[in-house]
């Protein structure tokens, strides 16, 4: 992976400790501000608050667009390009019913007090690769049909699949968050993979079934009819999958569309009209039936885990082989995250879009369509690493690790709260994450590797802490739940705290054992 850049030898500026702090906290004041208060995009705050950061601490105009520009360059090309392959796999996923086949095959074999269990592994299985926005518009669906087959509370079901999606998402790759911690602290990525699983698995029984059990006493969620599909996914063969009801629109067509192959990332008129700028106009679609057939279980579980597994193996093969061994050699190779992703979605063109039918032109609309929706991740995500580039190149970095050695305070803590105040005050995990890592970046440096890979962890615990009404997360899941701003503050909210907290007490127990 491509890390990015290092705090320089020299500070960009002669400002002392007063001035410096000062800066931090206006440039951060900044980007808060901007983002809660005026509502403006994170990327353009991430941008006004790193011209504040700079100015204040007394860095030339120049550097500090040389600076910003350097941190751009190197996110992009160190994490924008694994997750524009991670959305391709989660596009093909998605498009190909692969995901649907996955979490039917599961929840129709398992029922009873099995069935929370079921949906919070199932969760995490199909978030590996999947955003958590579009993790949600696939499970509702599902959740939904469930609890009102099997007469179980919404949140017995519901609960669990947030928090395997949610656990996902914070803590293990190929997700922005965890992608730009490790970048910015350059850590491990198989060993920080390897350890964020050993703390997903814990953390995601906790905060699923067991609270999700523990809520629906005290949030009598019903189930939202006007969301429901009309009709449950249908058995592989070509019919159609959740078709929604006449008048059905806002999140629950969303939901419904991306049920369907011929959905939100592939519609008609990209596969009749390619360039044509006219979507929703009726076109002509004789000609272009093709048989549609859900890929397989099986070899879309392994499509799945296959960078996962790359890049795992990478990680055992630095612990047990010699460097110059030829295995060493090719698990160094094939377990590079860009190869490793890469691999996935040249799988998954096979596995998942030619097995469900699609021809070869409809395979590149779903892999250029799974990409316009995270352009906006991807522009905020360069937009932090300019930010962090800033803050470090100014010396605050450097201002923080001295500060925390000479309080004794440990850099998992300092780095996970650090990410609680920012994603409180913004809503937003990415951020948190971004700035939380280039405040203790420095303290990185005097670390260990298993010690770095930690600290990328409890900052992405921390960038999880109490989602709440300046988080669209949080919106999302009220209207899907069909629920009142008290009842997500006391399930969605609460369950993304309980994740924290349990992540980052995994971390904390790992970092003693080690």
């Amino acid at each position: 992976m491509v890390t990015l850049l290092a705090a320089p030898a020299e500070p960009l500026t002669d400002a002392g400790d007063a001035q410096l702090i000062v800066a931090a906290l206006l440039g951060i004041a900044a980007v808060v501000v901007l983002i809660a208060w005026g509502k403006v995009h994170p990327f353009l705050a991430l941008i006004l608050g790193a011209g504040v950061l700079g100015v204040v601490a007394g860095v030339g105009a120049e550097a500090i667009v040389t600076s910003f520009s350097g941190g751009v360059g190197s996110t992009v090309g160190g994490v924008g390009l694994l997750i524009a392959l991670g959305a391709m796999i989660g596009g093909l996923l998605a498009e190909s019913g692969g995901a649907d086949g996955i979490v039917t095959r599961i929840v129709d074999r398992v029922s009873g007090r099995a069935l929370p269990w079921a949906m919070a592994g199932v969760a995490a299985l199909i978030g590996l690769p999947l955003f958590f926005e579009v993790g949600v518009v696939l499970l509702v669906p599902i959740v939904l049909l469930v609890a009102k087959r099997t007469g179980m509370s919404l949140m017995k079901v519901g609960i669990p699949a947030l928090a395997g999606l949610s656990v996902l998402h914070g803590l293990v790759p190929p997700h922005p968050g965890p992608l730009v911690a490790i970048s910015s602290l350059d850590a491990d990525l198989g060993l920080t993979l390897g350890l964020g699983l050993l703390i997903a698995v814990p953390t995601v029984i906790v905060a699923g079934p067991v609270f999700g059990n523990m809520i629906s006493r005290y949030v009598p969620a019903t189930i939202p009819e006007a969301l429901l599909p009309t009709r449950t996914p249908a058995a592989a063969g070509g019919a159609e999958r959740g078709t929604a009801g006449p008048g059905a629109d806002g999140p629950a067509a969303a939901g419904r569309r991306q049920a369907d192959v011929d959905g939100e990332l592939l519609t008609e008129d990209d596969l009749v009209n390619p360039g044509t700028g006219r979507p929703g106009v009726p076109v002509d679609d004789s000609g272009t039936e093709t048989v549609r057939r859900a890929p397989k279980f099986w070899p879309a579980v392994i499509t799945v885990l296959l960078p996962v597994v790359l890049m795992l193996l990478r990680a055992i093969g630095e612990l047990a082989l010699a460097e110059d061994t030829p295995g060493r050699r090719v698990l160094d190779i094939v377990g590079t995250p860009m190869v490793a992703l890469l691999a996935g979605v040249i799988v998954a063109m096979f596995t998942l879009g030619f097995q469900a039918g699609f021809s070869r032109k409809q395979v590149s609309s779903v892999l250029g369509g799974s990409l316009p929706p995270i352009a906006g991740i991807l522009l905020i995500v360069a937009a932090g690493g300019g930010f962090k580039q800033v803050l470090v190149d100014a010396g605050v970095g450097n201002l923080v690790a001295d500060a925390a050695k000479d309080a004794s305070l440990s850099p998992l803590l300092l780095g996970w709260l650090v990410a609680v105040g920012i994603r409180v005050a913004t809503g937003s995990a990415t951020v948190a994450t971004i700035t939380a890592a280039g405040i203790v970046a420095p303290l990185a440096a005097t670390m260990d590797r298993p010690g770095v890979a930690l600290l990328a962890l409890a900052i992405g615990c921390g960038s999880l802490f109490f989602s709440h009404v300046n988080d669209a997360g949080f919106w999302l899941v009220k209207e899907y739940f069909g629920l009142t701003v008290g009842q997500t503050i006391k399930s969605w909210s609460v369950l993304e705290t309980i994740i924290s907290v349990v992540g980052f007490a995994g971390v904390l127990l790992l970092d003693l054992l080690w």
